[in-house]
Formats: structure tokens, sequence, C-alpha cells
């Protein structure tokens, strides 16, 4: 599970008094990593396999969760919530039969995350309760889950070490003539042996790392996602390493980027990273409580622009349990900074068929400024030189 079962109920009991509040009835949960913050389990058959999971709640009621039959002990297991119905693919036990049961002939106000509501979830609404006002309740949900618990903060710490451990098994691994893709299968293998080692018990939380990892080099290391293919390290290459896809640990995710040189760097590699790590940290200085989040790009897009570059449209995010949470490290983004927000600031820019200078870390808020949960050396490393 990714909290305790004191914690994930602490956060249910929390958004049915909002819900409340704002007169919403019933509300359809069915986005993954905001089932996982309420109901304390991570599914490992929605999408992915068109099987859905719904969390529904309703107010002064226990909550109810939805979940394909073969799904049932392993969601017995990991969440607090006692009621939990299975569904077939199906024949009477459908999904939408099972939803609708459970939400009602006559519901009044039903809520749900409009923006990432899955298309099954929308047609059923439209199909069954045509007329009934839909609310959507993403931005409750997301204001929720942008100041971590204590809890929530010290599993991201130790998500911080396998990402150290995990850089560092990268690092390790890169030397004149070795393909990228091994250096993708040490970082995952040293972040997986990490976390098996944070963990400890036995429980149905995975230690495993896997995912595609962010690494280019040489003259691709402008195209910032591609992912680690067979070209060989030559000296000379600059090499990015960006951990922001695969970094995951208790379901929690972090971002961590880090550029190499093999052998040797020339002055514009060297001259472009120092503009990326002093624009990161331009950006990490106006993360306080109350600023904004624009604020953070506002102070890096001014060091790109001094050096006569043109900053990307985007620095950084809020970090936790989904890829991309709010708020958003943008022009525009007014989101109020607060204690224990956590957010991922990446900085760089590349020279299409050249080369290219990343960092990036995550951090969380503090009264004084920012906490790093990603340790490892920031300054430009040369290796094998």
């Amino acid at each position: 599970m990714p909290v305790t079962h004191a914690e994930a109920k602490r956060r249910t009991d929390a958004l049915q008094s909002r819900l409340h509040a704002a007169g919403i009835d019933i509300a359809i949960v069915a986005d993954e990593s905001s089932i996982a913050y309420l109901a304390g389990f991570w599914g490992y058959m929605n999408l992915e396999f068109g099987r859905l999971t719904f969390l529904l709640l309703h107010y002064g009621e226990p909550p109810i969760v939805i979940t394909p039959r073969l799904e049932v002990e392993m969601v017995e297991r990991m969440t607090w919530i006692d009621d939990v119905r299975p569904y077939d693919d199906a024949g009477q036990h459908s999904w939408d039969t099972v939803l609708a049961g459970a939400v009602g002939m006559r519901p009044g106000r039903i809520g749900a995350e409009v923006q990432h509501m899955p298309a099954m979830e929308s047609g059923f609404l439209q199909d069954r309760y045509r007329g009934v006002p839909i609310i959507d309740i993403g931005p409750t949900i997301a204001d929720l889950r942008m100041v971590k618990s204590p809890e929530e903060l010290d599993i991201m710490r130790q998500a911080g070490a396998v990402g150290t451990a995990m850089m560092t098994a990268a690092e390790e691994s890169i030397a004149e003539g070795v393909p990228e893709y091994e250096t993708a299968l040490a970082l995952m293998a040293a972040g997986t042996r990490k976390a098996a080692e944070l963990i400890t018990a036995e429980t149905l939380v995975t230690p495993l790392i896997h995912d595609l990892v962010l690494l280019q080099s040489g003259p691709e290391t402008a195209m910032l996602h591609r992912r680690a293919g067979m070209r060989r390290y030559r000296r000379g290459d600059p090499i990015h390493i960006g951990l922001g896809g695969v970094l995951t640990f208790r379901h929690y995710r972090l971002g961590m980027d880090r550029t190499f040189y093999l052998g040797e760097v020339d002055q514009e590699g060297s001259a472009l990273y120092d503009i990326a790590l002093a624009a990161e940290q331009a950006a990490l200085a106006k993360l306080r409580p109350g600023a904004h989040a624009e604020d953070a790009f506002h102070a890096a897009a001014a060091v790109f622009r001094e050096a006569g570059l043109e900053p990307t449209d985007r620095i950084g995010r809020g970090i936790g349990l989904a890829p991309l949470e709010p708020p958003q490290l943008k022009a525009g983004d007014r989101t109020l900074i607060k204690a224990n927000m956590t957010f991922v600031v990446n900085t760089g820019l590349g020279l299409p068929g050249r080369l290219g200078g990343r960092v990036g870390d995550s951090v969380v808020v503090t009264d004084r400024g920012v906490e790093y949960l990603t340790e490892y050396p920031r300054e430009l490393r040369v290796l094998g030189d």
C-alpha cells in the first residue's frame, strides 16, 4: 500500500466533508492515482487492460470499491475499505451494472474527476444519468494532494535514496563503447535493490523499478524524451539521464536529471550546463511559502534570457502519485506555494543535432526554502578524464 490505512482514511474523510459542503451527493473516483491516495491501494488492471476500478464516496455512508473479480483478493488485502464489490467482464455482473447498482436510480449531483474521466465512465454517466449534474471534483482532490503529509514525505525521501542509487549505477556504467541500454539496465537494477532494502517486509508493494528510461547521448542529447537505445558511447559525448518516468517508490514518483560528459567537455558544453544549473538554482530560490508557482519559472527564464537563450515553456511541476501533478512551474500558474508541497525542477536546453545540458531535482518546500529529496552532485561531471 502507498500509505497506512489510517492515513488513507483520514484523507477520504477530509474529501467527503468537502464534497458534502459543496452539495455533491455521490462521487465516482476512477483515476488510479486518486484511488491510491484515498483507498490506499494501487490496482494493476486499470486502463492498460480496459478494466476500470471505481471508488464511490457518499457522505455519511461507508465507501465502496468496485473492481474486477480477478483483483478482489489483492484489493481486499491492500485497502482499508470493507465494501469491495467485484464485477465480471460480461454477463449480469458487468462493471456498468454493478456501478449503477451502487450509484442508485436517482442520484442528485454526481462528482467526478472530469479531466481524468475515462471514456467508459463518461459514456456510462451520459447514458444512465442524462440530465443529472456532473460536478468536477478534480480540483478539490488536487488541492488535498498538493500538500504532503509527514508520512508521504518520509516515503518521498526514501524515493530520493532510490534515485541516488540509480544515478550512481548509471554513472558507473558509462564508458567508451558501452551501449545506452546497458546504463538503463544498470540503473533499474540498482533502484530495485535499493527499494527492496527499504521495503524490508514481504508486502504487495513491488520494489521493481521498470519503465522506459530517458537517456540521450552525443549529438542526440537535445532529444529530451528519447529513450535509451543501441547507440554506444564515444569520447567527448554529452550524456543526459532523466529519471522522471522511472523513479518510483511505493507508487510515489520523483524526478532527477543529470548531464555527464565522457572523457572531455568543450567550452560550449560546459557553458550550457552552467546556465542550466544557474537557472535551476534561481527557480529553487523562489519556491517559498507565499510565492506563486509562476515565480520559479520567471526566475529560471531570466537566467536563460540573460544568456541569450529562449527558455522552455515549463521548468517543473508538482510530484506525488501521478506522473503529472499540479501546480505547474510555468507562466500563468498563480497557485500559492505552501510548506510541504513537493516539486521537480528541471532546467536545461538542447542545441539540436549537437548537444544538450540539463539538470533537475525533486524538492519539498519548507518554511525556510527547499529541502532536496534527490541528492547527487550537481556540478558537471566529466567521466574517465
